[in-house]
């Protein structure tokens, strides 16, 4: 007993009731806590600049706005020329506007893998507008849907699918996994009548493409177009002005050859 100190003595000894003991351990001890005093370097905030509470916050008085003028009191309007006639309304509006420029909607191979992994594309059956719109796959399509190949080396998966049109990188992933690719033209009534087919119950006949770029795109093979195959089987240039070259070159002098070049083309 010698050797225990007086205060744990006092923990140990029995009380003086003969019911109730004193504890046998030690009473708990509060260390100091370092959650209150936790707080961010210096340089990782800026402090909040109090416009307007006096000189001495750095932003009193005019509270940055300076002296006089319109500003001082308040916002000036996008456009404003001080009251005078904007010199767009004088001048007119000049600048290029490009009026065969088409609006299409993107859509990258990557992305249709993921929706077919996912389960929202079915890929056993062809794939149009309708498809990729009920899936939510592209959204209001306005001039059609053009292909792109971002995330062309994650896909996998055959499909057969129409759209307007397809960059050479999306048709080689699409070939390479197995699938085909036919870019078609379609105006808005065309698109209209794929994506909302019961608004037109007798059906509809889709109309062609009239400008001299969309014939020359959808008729060359490289593009995959849908008028690709006569040219193919007729041996014809994608071009509407020349046909396919002769495999061999003309003979007889200049005149014959000058001859043999102007036949080649179509007016």
């Amino acid at each position: 007993m010698n050797s225990l100190s007086r205060t744990t003595w006092s923990i140990l000894r029995p009380s003086s009731s003969p019911r109730f003991c004193q504890p046998l351990v030690p009473p708990q001890v509060r260390h100091a806590s370092i959650l209150g005093s936790l707080s961010d370097v210096p340089a990782a905030y800026n402090k909040r600049i109090r416009r307007g509470r006096g000189p001495s916050s750095g932003k009193g008085k005019t509270s940055g706005r300076g002296h006089k003028g319109q500003k001082q009191h308040g916002k000036v309007p996008r456009g404003f020329q001080g009251g005078q006639t904007p010199l767009e309304v004088v001048h007119g509006v000049r600048g290029f506007k490009n009026v065969f420029s088409v609006e299409m909607s993107p859509l990258n191979v990557g992305k249709l893998q993921q929706w077919i992994d996912a389960g929202r594309i079915d890929p056993t059956k062809p794939i149009t507008f309708k498809e990729l719109l009920d899936a939510r796959a592209v959204h209001g399509i306005k001039d059609g849907v053009k292909l792109l190949g971002d995330g062309a080396e994650t896909f996998k998966t055959p499909i057969d699918i129409t759209v307007s049109r397809a960059s050479q990188t999306a048709i080689e992933a699409i070939e390479k996994a197995g699938g085909k690719v036919t870019t078609k033209f379609f105006n808005k009534i065309g698109i209209k009548s794929i994506t909302h087919p019961h608004l037109f119950p007798d059906g509809h006949r889709l109309a062609g493409p009239s400008s001299r770029f969309d014939i020359e795109y959808y008729r060359d093979p490289k593009h995959r177009g849908y008028l690709s195959e006569a040219v193919v089987a007729n041996n014809e240039s994608a071009s509407l002005f020349f046909k396919a070259l002769e495999a061999k070159p003309a003979k007889g002098g200049k005149k014959k050859a000058k001859k043999a070049k102007a036949a080649n083309r179509l007016f």
